[in-house]
């Protein structure tokens, strides 16, 4: 987030905090270092406003030259036990509901042509700073095309900068808790996005 805190770097759509206090979400009240974990707003309408810290990380910060870029600096409450080498991270991630939530059912009747991906799995990084992600579709993956599913299709690997993605969100409906294999609980929305990029169709 170096350079990002307080810019516009998503849609206005897109607000996003991390809080274990929140219904859906799920884990201990407490980080690794037996801080409370607080409810930190990571994004507000598109724009960057903060990221969480474990103590070391926020006494480091606090001295340095850019603590006056990244806004609030504090112990969050989102350390790892000690001896901590992989500092802190959100755990309990909330995307807020829109205004006007849209069911995925309304949702595939305002697409003219699109891919309807109901599962997402072996997503790994290929640019951290950039957030670029690459996986597969998988467990149904269909055309739409004039606001109906048409047929199933192939499963595909994709490219996607994640940062563009949360761009281009037209519509989301109200979250849900999703979990994956290699994750921890969020609560998210299904969304419909533009551009989505698709690479390749596999063989199955």
């Amino acid at each position: 987030m170096n350079d990002r805190i307080g810019t516009q770097l998503f849609g206005e759509n897109i607000n996003i905090h991390d809080d274990v206090a929140h219904p859906l979400q799920a884990g201990s009240p407490f980080d690794g270092e037996g801080m409370r974990r607080q409810r930190v707003p990571l994004v507000e309408n598109g724009v960057v406003k903060r990221v969480v810290y474990a103590r070391a990380t926020a006494q480091k910060m606090k001295h340095s030259e850019h603590a006056a870029k990244v806004g609030a600096i504090q112990a969050t409450g989102h350390g790892f036990p000690l001896p901590n080498e992989a500092g802190e991270m959100p755990m309990n991630i909330v995307f807020a509901g829109p205004e006007n939530p849209r069911s995925v059912e309304e949702m595939i009747a305002s697409t003219d042509r699109g891919v309807l991906v109901t599962r997402l799995w072996y997503i790994r990084e290929v640019d951290p700073y950039e957030k670029i992600v690459t996986g597969m579709t998988r467990d149904g993956t269909f055309l739409v095309e004039n606001g109906k599913i048409q047929h199933g299709l192939r499963n595909f690997r994709f490219n996607q900068n994640l940062i563009s993605m949360l761009s281009n969100v037209e519509a989301m409906s109200s979250p849900v808790r999703a979990s994956g294999e290699e994750s921890f609980d969020m609560v998210v929305p299904a969304m419909k996005a533009r551009e989505f990029n698709f690479t390749e169709a596999t063989k199955f």
